[in-house]
């Protein structure tokens, strides 16, 4: 017998289905019976180092001021990300992670029949943004895996609000070089917003790729989103942020929650601003984590897509869905994206060298052949 509630649901939440994120290890422990210290996560593109120094004595101090509410406006950690990034504390919209500040944008912009723009094979997040708003998604699909440019400016039209851009995009860890995004922006009208999901952002040493925080002026419509949760190490925190127009960041906070940021993550991520040493290790681990595990990819005759993020994904040549349960039975948890459009590709977040390396060891078991 069907619930009336369920049925009285809008019509976009209707369709929606729950964000599934990466297997946890208790989770995978418990169900197969394994060892939590022998399994490896490689399925939500964490930081493989653990927490920075830095942010363990924040969180030490931040303890004695348990009963008191978290700072509403976030004071030190704008003031911090001000100073780190040469912007004006106005421009700044803090989350309960970046996923936090996009439900935020389409909840302000998006009405029900208004179209919000992304790409095939781009985050979870947007659609599901969209849906919840009773807004209509605009998929267009994707070349190369990763964004058409000049498809998604085709793609916009008088009912077009919000367009979501992720560079590197997640999960296909392709990316859109300085040039080709301009020509996008300059082709966008005024009243349509840009999103720039930058989450990847300081891995990135690439000369081509954009810094979207130095377009903000010439391109009042658009908003640049960062988070903390990836090499800043504070996934579990969660806290990001959006930098824009003052105006725009104005709008943002009449829908902010209060209190969205607990104290914790505010003062663990100051700390983290200030920690430059481990950003840059962050960096290196990276750099070399992706080198091992594309050689091996190539050592095994695997496609894979290049990837300027925290992440690689790569085609199994078969159901991606069977080499990802046969991997969790070795005690490996990787990412399925199938829910992406991509049924044959897997995607690893780049972990330790040791962590690489065991997953690299258990693939030829997970798609059948010798080890």
């Amino acid at each position: 017998m069907g619930c009336a509630f369920t049925e009285q649901t809008t019509p976009g939440v209707s369709r929606l289905k729950p964000y599934q994120p990466g297997k946890p290890i208790a989770e995978l422990a418990r169900e197969l019976g394994l060892d939590e210290r022998n399994i490896v996560k490689l399925a939500s593109n964490e930081n493989p180092l653990g927490p920075s120094k830095k942010v363990l004595v924040a969180l030490e101090q931040a303890f004695q001021d348990l009963t008191r509410y978290p700072d509403g406006s976030g004071y030190q950690l704008k003031q911090a990300l001000a100073q780190k990034l040469g912007i004006d504390t106005a421009a700044i919209t803090l989350g309960n992670g970046s996923n936090d500040v996009l439900d935020l944008i389409v909840r302000a912009w998006v009405s029900p029949g208004d179209e919000v723009v992304f790409s095939e094979h781009a985050f979870a997040v947007y659609p599901i943004a969209t849906l919840a708003a009773s807004g209509t998604p605009v998929q267009v699909p994707a070349k190369d895996y990763g964004h058409d440019l000049t498809a998604m400016a085709s793609a916009i039209t008088e009912k077009t609000r919000v367009v979501f851009i992720a560079n590197p995009n997640n999960p296909t860890g392709t990316w859109l070089n300085r040039d080709e995004l301009r020509v996008f922006l300059d082709k966008v009208p005024d009243n349509v917003l840009v999103v720039l999901d930058e989450a990847y952002y300081e891995y990135i040493k690439e000369p081509a790729y954009p810094n979207g925080l130095l377009w903000l002026e010439s391109y009042p419509n658009l908003i640049v989103t960062r988070t903390f949760s990836k090499i800043y190490g504070l996934a579990s925190l969660r806290v990001g942020y959006s930098v824009s127009s003052s105006q725009i960041a104005e709008v943002l906070n009449r829908v902010r929650q209060p209190f969205n940021v607990n104290s914790f993550a505010l003062a663990a991520a100051e700390a983290a601003l200030d920690d430059d040493d481990y950003v840059e290790r962050s960096r290196m681990v990276n750099r070399d984590g992706l080198i091992q595990l594309t050689e091996g990819f190539q050592k095994r005759g695997l496609d894979f897509i290049p990837s300027l993020g925290n992440f690689i994904t790569f085609d199994t040549g078969r159901d991606g869905e069977q080499v990802y349960q046969a991997l969790l039975r070795q005690g490996v948890i990787v990412r399925p994206v199938t829910g992406y459009g991509l049924p044959r590709h897997l995607r690893v977040s780049v972990g330790t060298e040791d962590e690489n390396k065991a997953f690299l060891s258990a693939l030829p078991k997970a798609l059948g052949k010798a080890v």
